[in-house]
């Protein structure tokens, strides 16, 4: 089997936090990922994304595991964090997920899997939202679902 994750160095980690800081509670992955970075974890890079897939193709390269830290919609409570392992199948359908581009997350793993750029281990966290609105906030449940999600996080992977 000629499968480029079979070949990448092993132990490399990501969390890559995603979404647009200007626009609400769509921030809420990067803002993890940012207070992620006061931790000093050991043997992980943490990184910001908009989202788009060729970006998210690019910083999988050679990786051994990525979590992935996102915004979503799926009528769950607001600041609900919901996990999922898309090792070896494609997010759930009837998911949405929040992306200012046309082409989201689900479709940027679907693409790393098609391509076999797929880390071995690809771990989605979710944070439920509200609001998408221009220059706001985070809603004050999305910020307590965020601290939640750090303090989860930080035990995970360690």
């Amino acid at each position: 089997m000629d499968d480029a994750r079979t070949h990448a160095p092993q132990g490399r980690r990501l969390i890559i936090g995603i979404g647009n800081r200007d626009r609400g509670d769509d921030a809420v992955g990067r803002v993890v990922a940012e207070r992620l970075r006061d931790y000093d974890i050991p043997n992980m890079e943490i990184f910001e994304e908009s989202g788009e897939a060729a970006r998210l193709l690019d910083c999988f390269a050679g990786a051994d595991i990525v979590w992935l830290l996102d915004a979503a919609m799926s009528g769950a409570p607001i600041g609900t964090i919901q996990c999922f392992d898309v090792s070896s199948a494609p997010l759930p359908q009837g998911k949405t997920f929040v992306s200012t581009h046309g082409f989201g997350l689900a479709e940027a793993i679907e693409l790393a899997r098609a391509l076999k750029r797929l880390p071995r281990r690809c771990i989605v966290y979710t944070v439920e939202i509200s609001s998408c609105e221009i220059g706001a906030p985070l809603t004050p449940e999305v910020a307590a679902g965020a601290q939640e999600l750090l303090a989860r996080l930080c035990t995970e992977v360690r």
